[in-house]
């Protein structure tokens, strides 16, 4: 009997360290539907990188684009890719948002427009009606840009992700918020040429387009499994940038449904920008923090050394 039972509770022990050892599972909230932007990630849960961190990884999408930031900060999901800007002003409000790493190094945000129309400089904009994809952030750039520019008299309007539609019916002279890399490449496959400021060219500093990020108490409950994400996400970064053509076919891979010539055409777009590490520069984010209080993005100002994940 007592042979049995030390059988037992050798079994018991063995089971118990086994789940211990299960993967841990952490949720992310794309920023958007999937699309190569995200390349990185899905090949770090294809080829396994997240596994070898004792990862489970859930890659969801938002039903809202505002809404990935919001949730991860109230802790229902753990991460959540987001924008340097948008993640400043929640910043600037309070929110206890934390910044882990970073996915896409520079603005690829556009006021993007119609080739045909023919504006040669912003203030060539003034008194017409300007898009802008996604509330609380794209608007409130949209705003400081005309601001500097000497876009005068605009009307903003609220077009969301119809920014094809909203640009060809006349219901808007252009649209902030599309990237250079995606919508100029899905506006050429229909037959529509674009045009666009660059924010960066006309007085908007220089900025991390998307990053990850997490609420601050989901770093203090699940620090290593952040970093063990980030590590993972930097395997993916590196599979881009040095072994392109493969980490694109692994991404076709984990999401079919793509059109895989206009992803392809974006990718090669979107590959420069990809970031070469995950640690933030905190000096070139505290430029443009300070940039935002200057020009009224923000009403308080941030001091970005705490928003980042040691």
């Amino acid at each position: 009997m007592k042979r049995y039972l030390l059988m037992f509770f050798v079994v018991a022990a063995f089971l118990m360290q086994g789940a211990c050892a299960l993967a841990q599972n952490l949720t992310l909230m794309l920023d958007w539907f999937p699309n190569v932007d995200h390349l990185p990630i899905y090949v770090a849960q294809e080829k396994g990188y997240f596994a070898e961190e004792n990862l489970q990884v859930n890659i969801i999408s938002p039903s809202d684009t505002a809404d990935a930031l919001k949730l991860a900060v109230a802790g229902k999901v753990d991460l959540a890719v987001s924008y340097e800007p948008q993640t400043i002003i929640a910043a600037s409000e309070g929110l206890p948002v934390r910044v882990a790493g970073r996915l896409v190094a520079h603005p690829l945000t556009t006021l993007l427009f119609l080739k045909e129309k023919g504006y040669a400089s912003p203030p060539d904009l003034s008194g017409k009606a300007i898009g802008y994809t996604v509330p609380g952030l794209m608007d409130t750039l949209l705003e400081a840009f005309a601001k500097i520019n000497g876009i005068d008299d605009y009307t903003a309007v609220n077009v969301g992700f119809n920014i094809v539609p909203a640009l060809t019916s006349g219901k808007v002279a252009a649209v902030m918020g599309p990237f250079k890399t995606y919508e100029t490449v899905t506006m050429a496959a229909k037959g529509i040429e674009a045009a666009y400021f660059e924010l960066e060219q006309w007085g908007i500093p220089d900025y991390d387009e998307l990053i990850f990020i997490c609420g601050a108490a989901t770093l203090e409950k699940k620090s290593p499994q952040v970093k063990g994400f980030l590590r993972a996400v930097a395997r993916g970064l590196e599979d881009a940038r040095l072994r392109p053509e493969d980490a694109l076919e692994v991404y076709f891979k984990a999401v079919p449904d793509v059109d895989q010539e206009i992803e392809r055409a974006a990718f090669e777009r979107t590959r420069p920008y990809f970031a070469e590490t995950q640690k933030i520069d905190v000096a070139h984010w505290q430029a443009f923090a300070d940039f935002a209080v200057e020009h009224g993005l923000i009403a308080r100002p941030v001091d970005v050394a705490p928003l980042r994940v040691p």
